[in-house]
């Protein structure tokens, strides 16, 4: 195995989070009652794509009933509805849908981890665990050393991105970073290209805060910035 899938391994066996563990397990228990023949994944969500990618996009979490479901992220819920079409129309994806780990999905040139890698409960991770988590991100975008592009769906994402920069030395302070919607940041010659993201979430979309229309202009720009 190589680094990047190592570092998958460490992420699934992580259980530094008591909390996040116990959710995970209990709601793979309990199951929905559409999803009770399903076996559930219960545990941290490894990353999916293409480890030769100049674009990864950060998420927040896995959600309860997609990828603590499915074991792949976005996978099965209306957010990865959103994510994938949009990836899809852009050239980042061969299918337009996420359904399960074999339903032949493929990412070219694109990568998706999140903050955290458990789900949460309400879908909101404690800062603690955020933090506890940011090293295996930290890591991962260190192994992805082809990446020109950095998406961040949802201010989390994004202020967790910068924090790493932050860690890392490469910005002094996060304070002159505006989140917004498609808003292009350039953090010097050798970093990615960083643009935000509303989040595809169900709260967003559903009050047209964010449309399809809008998702997939931030992955075209990036299809751009990409081959820049």
């Amino acid at each position: 195995m190589n680094a990047l899938q190592v570092l998958q391994h460490e992420i699934v066996d992580c259980r530094q989070c008591p909390r996040l563990v116990e959710h995970c397990a209990r709601v793979a228990e309990l199951k929905r009652r559409a999803y009770r023949d399903w076996d559930y994944w219960g545990k941290p969500v490894p990353s999916f794509g293409d480890p030769n990618a100049r674009l990864a996009i950060i998420g927040l979490a896995p959600g309860a009933h997609g990828a603590n479901r499915t074991g792949r992220i976005f996978t099965v819920d209306s957010s990865g509805d959103y994510l994938y079409r949009a990836l899809h129309a852009a050239g980042f994806a061969n299918q337009c849908s996420s359904r399960s780990l074999n339903d032949g999905l493929v990412l070219t040139d694109a990568y998706i981890a999140a903050s955290v890698r458990c789900a949460p409960p309400d879908n909101k991770p404690a800062t603690e665990e955020v933090a506890r988590c940011r090293p295996y991100l930290e890591r991962e975008l260190l192994l992805l050393v082809n990446l020109k592009v950095v998406v961040t769906l949802g201010k989390l994402a994004f202020d967790n991105y910068l924090t790493i920069l932050k860690n890392q030395g490469i910005i002094r302070t996060r304070a002159p970073f505006r989140f917004g919607h498609n808003v292009v940041h350039t953090l010097g010659d050798r970093q990615p290209i960083l643009i935000g993201s509303y989040h595809p979430s169900q709260q967003n979309t559903s009050t047209g805060k964010l449309t399809d229309r809008m998702l997939l202009e931030v992955f075209e720009k990036a299809a751009i910035l990409c081959k820049g």
